[in-house]
């Protein structure tokens, strides 16, 4: 085995993201256990010195407010196989194609409350990393995910109680879930009297359960030692400076540029900054259409993501380039279409190469903006709909949504909303 450089690049990357120390001298061990995902019998990790330390990571709580958690450490190994237990009646399966690939696991300390904060806190490192470019996020494919320790204590109490570690858990609904229904059950064996058995468990989704899968083991149960196929690492201040230069914007920074720049709030800028690709989408958008900052949001958040997700894509697949989406989204700005005349130019889009204005003008979708056109059929809706018309002037004023609906529909959805509103105000508020 050799030791990729480009992974130590990537784990000082992490380490300095966090504000956490870089050992300057760290070596990898030899991690030995049996089980059926590790064909060799043992795994290189790090034990004793690892490369990244004592760092810390802030989550806003449910209540909104600052909580740090504090990370112990951040060491490189290698992968394991994988276990599978649901493609074959009463037997596992492993698939080995993971093997060896690098992998960075981060150790926190027991700082974190609930499931909800245990959530919170993986969400914000599957974005740090993936801003970082140092993980693709994929939670389907394995290369993110989360082994849960969870242990209780009595109310009142400060010391807690013996662990339990949920293996594998490969979404954020999952880890909500395991680790809410493993507190569950560890509170109800301590009522009962019993004791909770140090172990690892699977967390089975179809049940909402957790169930044993092994016993946990201690440190020493691992005889780890140094590795003899591996040289020592040293890492020099010039390698870290290297790596600091060169450390891209991190998500804290372009979530408090997108408040400050766009006069988004927090909430908002958050969803934006939850994936390099949709933050850089964004901001790409941004600059071609100038001062629509909510417009973008809304589109980005709304019709977008709801194809991605009815396709079962990321934004990174997106098949419209920010230039065709400002292209789409200026028509509807300067009033050349309407929102909704926009989504089906969307639709259009999506599978074509087409402009937004090539579309607009093969399917003759200019929206009508002449008053003297929008007067017309505004009078004529109020003639066609005596009843409405008399219920609105007697005080029922949501019966103005049918008579504009029935405008539009007249119009085959070019009339120009805003304008067909007043004109019937006008008209009946009189």
């Amino acid at each position: 085995p050799v030791l990729n450089r480009e992974v130590l690049k990537m784990a000082i990357m992490f380490g300095l993201a966090i504000d956490a120390e870089i050992s300057r001298h760290s070596i990898f061990a030899r991690k030995n256990y049996f089980y059926p995902d590790l064909p060799k019998g043992y795994q290189i990790s790090q034990f004793e010195l690892p490369i990244v330390t004592n760092g810390q990571i802030t989550i806003n709580t449910r209540e909104g407010t600052p909580k740090k958690i504090r990370v112990t450490r951040a060491h490189l190994e290698e992968d394991a196989g994988k276990s599978i237990h649901d493609k074959f009646a009463s037997e596992s399966g492993i698939d080995l194609n993971r093997a060896g690939i690098p992998l960075l696991e981060i150790v926190s300390e027991p700082d974190l409350s609930s499931a909800d904060e245990a959530t919170t806190y993986m969400r914000k490192i599957h974005t740090l990393v993936q801003f970082l470019g140092i993980c693709d996020g994929n939670m389907e494919k394995g290369s993110f995910r989360c082994d849960a320790n969870v242990s209780v204590r009595p109310v009142g109490t400060s010391t807690l109680g013996t662990r339990t570690e949920i293996k594998n858990l490969n979404s954020f609904r999952y880890i909500e879930k395991a680790i809410t229904h493993e507190v569950e059950r560890q509170i109800e064996c301590l009522e009962q009297g019993n004791t909770v058995v140090q172990e690892t468990r699977l967390y089975d989704a179809s049940k909402d359960i957790t169930r044993p899968m092994r016993s946990k083991e201690a440190a020493n149960d691992y005889r780890y030692f140094p590795d003899p196929d591996l040289l020592p690492v040293r890492i020099t201040d010039a390698d870290i400076d290297h790596v600091r230069e060169n450390l891209p914007e991190l998500p804290d920074a372009i979530l408090e540029r997108f408040i400050i720049k766009y006069g988004l709030d927090s909430q908002d800028a958050s969803i934006l900054t939850l994936s390099p690709d949709i933050a850089r989408y964004f901001e790409e958008t941004m600059q071609l259409l100038g001062d629509e900052a909510k417009l973008v949001l809304n589109w980005l958040t709304g019709t977008v993501s709801a194809k991605l997700n009815s396709e079962r894509l990321s934004f990174h697949d997106l098949p419209i380039a920010p230039l065709r989406l400002a292209g789409l989204l200026q028509r509807v700005v300067d009033n050349t279409i309407s929102a909704n005349i926009a989504k089906q130019v969307f639709a259009i889009m999506w599978t074509t190469n087409l402009s937004a204005d090539d579309i607009i003008d093969r399917q003759s979708l200019r929206q009508v903006t002449d008053q003297t056109t929008i007067d017309k059929l505004v009078l004529q809706v109020i003639e066609e709909n005596p009843i409405q018309t008399q219920q609105y002037r007697e005080g029922k004023t949501k019966v103005m949504g049918y008579l504009v609906g029935a405008v539009m529909k007249l119009s085959n959805g070019k009339a120009n909303p805003k304008q067909v509103n007043e004109l019937l105000h006008s008209k009946l508020d009189r």
